[in-house]
């Protein structure tokens, strides 16, 4: 059972190695957001997402107003 134990442990400790050289890979490319700015670029159902997110915006705010039209 002991050796089973350390097998595991031996292998969180490389996960963790992996996952902590990652992190430090991650943060010398800048913010996360300049990496996704221009990801959708020219996308229509992107552009779909975006015009449905400020029609429920727009009748939500009008609902608040008691404006229920």
């Amino acid at each position: 059972m002991a050796a089973n134990l350390e097998k595991r442990v031996d292998a969180l400790e490389r996960e963790i190695r992996s996952l902590k050289s990652a992190v430090r890979k991650s943060k010398n490319k800048g913010p996360w957001w300049e990496r996704l700015a221009g990801a959708f670029k020219d996308d229509r159902l992107f552009d779909g997402m975006v015009e449905a997110g400020r029609k429920y915006r727009r009748s939500s705010a009008r609902r608040s107003n008691g404006r229920n039209s």
